[in-house]
């Protein structure tokens, strides 16, 4: 009898020890509820990468170099050469292709500055990054929640406060008599919606229309857009939705339609009808294809100056094949202007 008795005493005592984390943890889901939530920490806006490339190039050139534009209220830098002769002939505008600075050291760099040399002002633009390129804005990882706790046990009510038939209990349903009801939306602040930001064409062609702007303030004979990689596609939608007058020359130095861009380049750029020049290098097979695509939807139109120029082989050395495509490009502009 009595070793019966001391079994069961030390059974219950043995339940009692075990059984109690577990209602700690239980209860734990419901005291984190009551907790404030963690705030998260304000981190620093990472510069973009067109950012950090014209912070390099204050850095690096002369501050008379630079030029400060605006495009829809949002400052960016432009980098501005005049022709070395007393009649300049005109300003090239200059766009680089994506992921390329304002004085990229394959095309963009040795034209802005060696066609001042040839009587032509330059202004070499820097873009803003696409989607693909822009960082991310760090943000505080969600705080972590337990995996092996049970479901968070409410509250049971009391029998005087049973739910109704529509399963909700009766303070959630209706004010106490004499007081008004609260309305949920009165007591939330609505949240702020933040400015719509352009979209990445509608921040290029502010930029080029602010380029046009600083243009047309030096009064120059003439204006040629030149574009680099992308920077000959955008140059050549621009043309195409504003059409501007007093543009009547498109250069394009290996275009390349940007991803996300459905229309292709052989479609944009005859239906322009400018004197056109279309750069390629004859050892890339990819570049000869396109271009042979645009020539022909030149042909089909009967374009009136469609003009693709072929680029000999590239040597590997960069200065050489960039002194030829110097050297072509102002031939071109020679003839063209």
């Amino acid at each position: 009898m009595f070793r019966a008795r001391v079994s069961t005493r030390l059974a219950a005592v043995l339940f009692v020890i075990f059984t109690s984390p577990l209602i700690g943890a239980a209860e734990e889901p419901a005291e984190a509820e009551t907790a404030p939530a963690p705030v998260a920490a304000d981190r620093p806006v990472l510069p973009s990468r067109s950012e950090t490339m014209a912070a390099d190039l204050l850095r690096q050139l002369p501050a008379s170099e630079f030029v400060s534009l605006n495009a829809s209220g949002t400052d960016f830098v432009a980098l501005w050469r005049p022709a070395n002769v007393a009649e300049p002939k005109g300003i090239i505008i200059l766009l680089p292709g994506e992921g390329e600075s304002a004085d990229w050291p394959r095309g963009i760099g040795p034209l802005r500055r060696g066609l001042p040399d040839h009587g032509w002002h330059t202004l070499s633009l820097s873009l803003p990054d696409s989607q693909g390129l822009v960082l991310p804005m760090a943000t505080e990882p969600a705080p972590d929640q337990p995996t092996d706790a049970p479901e968070t046990v409410a509250e049971q009510p009391s029998e005087d406060s049973a739910p109704s038939e529509a399963g909700y209990l009766p303070e959630e349903t209706a004010a106490a008599p004499g007081e008004p009801a609260v309305d949920d939306s009165d007591t939330q602040a609505p949240a702020e919606t933040p400015p719509m930001k352009p979209d990445h064409s509608e921040q290029i062609s502010a930029r080029i229309e602010a380029a046009l702007a600083f243009a047309r303030s030096k009064q120059p004979k003439a204006i040629v857009l030149l574009g680099q990689g992308t920077g000959g596609y955008w140059a050549a939608r621009y043309l195409q939705q504003q059409a501007p007058q007093d543009v009547r020359h498109l250069l394009m130095v290996q275009p390349r339609q940007p991803d996300g861009q459905e229309e292709p380049l052989a479609q944009l750029v005859p239906p322009l009808k400018l004197i056109t020049g279309d750069f390629y290098y004859k050892d890339v097979t990819s570049d000869q294809q396109t271009a042979r695509e645009r020539l022909n939807a030149s042909r089909r139109i009967q374009h009136p100056a469609y003009r693709p120029v072929g680029l000999p082989r590239q040597t590997g050395e960069r200065q050489t094949d960039q002194e030829v495509l110097v050297r072509r490009v102002r031939g071109w502009l020679k003839r063209e202007t």
